[in-house]
């Protein structure tokens, strides 16, 4: 994550979720992240009808596409050929892996203008299920000139990546065993949860 409204909202969602795999949406206090406010958004989810719709969007991301974005369906923010970023494909990674993705992306205007971009997407629990809520942010790494004026039009991905979402903790753990030696004779081990479990030899008579 390059963006610094990126990182601050992964580390605020990642403080919430403590050892869970994704916080509750109830959970989030808007007060707490006000500065992030105007490049966030909230995504409701229905996988079974693959449809994903903004149910919330920040005042700096609305004049980025110069209208009111609420209600409005994620995939239609693209506007032209999907590929890499498949807006749906992005969604479903989210809702189904449980996982946070960060995504390069590039905005074009009617003028052809561009606009280098970064958006986050992390998982959010909501009403016991956790594939119906998306906590987001779209940040431009630089304010144009042309905001409010000029909206974007279509947006493509340049880059993709899936985040690690184990908690610190566990992840420092899972490191940890899993760079422990091996007994030369030991078979290959199996995992159990954070756990390896080593097959037990013979002893020598």
């Amino acid at each position: 994550m390059k963006h610094p409204t990126s990182r601050q909202l992964h580390a605020y969602w990642d403080r919430l979720r403590g050892e869970r795999a994704a916080p509750e949406r109830s959970e989030i206090e808007p007060g707490e992240i006000r500065n992030l406010l105007a490049d966030s958004f909230i995504l409701e989810t229905d996988p079974a009808r693959r449809s994903s719709a903004v149910r919330l969007a920040g005042t700096r991301l609305c004049a980025l596409f110069g209208r009111e974005l609420r209600g409005t369906s994620f995939v239609d923010l693209w506007g032209g050929p999907l590929g890499l970023g498949d807006p749906w494909r992005l969604v479903e990674t989210v809702t189904c892996d449980t996982v946070g993705v960060v995504a390069g992306l590039t905005g074009f205007t009617a003028r052809d203008e561009s606009l280098d971009l970064e958006l986050l997407l992390l998982p959010l629990r909501h009403r016991g299920k956790t594939q119906a809520r998306i906590l987001g942010s779209l940040s431009p790494h630089c304010i144009p000139t042309w905001l409010g004026s000029r909206p974007l039009l279509r947006i493509e991905a340049v880059s993709l990546r899936v985040l690690e979402t184990a908690p610190p903790e566990r992840a420092a753990m899972r490191s940890f065993v899993e760079s422990l030696p091996q007994p030369a004779n030991d078979a290959r081990p199996v995992r159990f949860g954070h756990l390896l479990v080593h097959e037990g030899g013979r002893g020598s008579a």
